[in-house]
């Protein structure tokens, strides 16, 4: 995963009529940046608000892909630090699914894609999408992609990533029934992998008739 490029619209181009977008700069801007925002906007009950101060991390797009092996009925789920959850008095050790940010001229589907072979050694097959979502709103732009790959587990494990970006990913095949009781313990709570497992419990029956025919 590169740097990211962050793309943000010009204020011109943010047109909605229920905003008025008085000023946006730009306080920091390095690996990611803050963008800080006064505006004003529409109350429910009519009117505007006064003008308000808001500011947005900006980290770009990211991706989030769950390899599931159909014959097998296994998923491949990865493990790794992180800082964030350091900070935030949590275990920083966190079993998540495979992830990384859109680079500039990549799609969606060649990010899930890259980061599967990257993170976890894994050629995927079909990609089914599970959906778009917002993170953090109230504080990031930053939107999520999220997909399920169908794979073939055997013989997936060891430690991946990629040195110069200083990253150490243990790769965990787990039978679909042993993760879905992590997930039950709380032992995993990231929220990606938890909606990732939970679409896939609603969804593991059609999958596996689907593509194991």
């Amino acid at each position: 995963m590169t740097q990211p490029s962050v793309a943000v619209p010009d204020i011109a181009e943010i047109r909605d009529e229920r905003i008025d977008i008085v000023e946006r700069t730009t306080p920091f801007h390095g690996y990611f940046r803050v963008d800080r925002y006064r505006l004003r906007h529409r109350k429910f009950e009519g009117g505007w608000t006064e003008v308000i101060q808001r500011e947005v991390f900006e980290r770009g797009h990211a991706v989030a892909v769950l390899p599931y092996d159909p014959a097998r009925d296994a998923v491949v789920l990865i493990e790794q630090f992180r800082a964030g959850a350091l900070a935030a008095g949590r275990e920083p050790w966190l079993v998540e699914v495979v992830a990384g940010i859109i680079d500039p001229g990549e799609t969606a589907e060649q990010v899930a894609r890259r980061e599967a072979v990257e993170e976890a050694g894994c050629e995927l097959g079909e990609l089914e999408p599970i959906g778009e979502f917002l993170l953090s709103p109230g504080a990031c732009s930053e939107t999520l992609a999220m997909y399920c790959g169908r794979a073939d587990s055997e013989g997936l494990g060891g430690v991946h990533g990629l040195d110069q970006e200083g990253e150490d990913i243990r790769v965990l095949v787990l039978p679909f029934a042993e993760a879905m009781a992590l997930l039950e313990q709380r032992r995993i709570d990231n929220l990606n992998a938890v909606a990732a497992l939970q679409w896939l419990a609603l969804n593991r029956e059609r999958l596996r008739a689907r593509w194991s025919a």
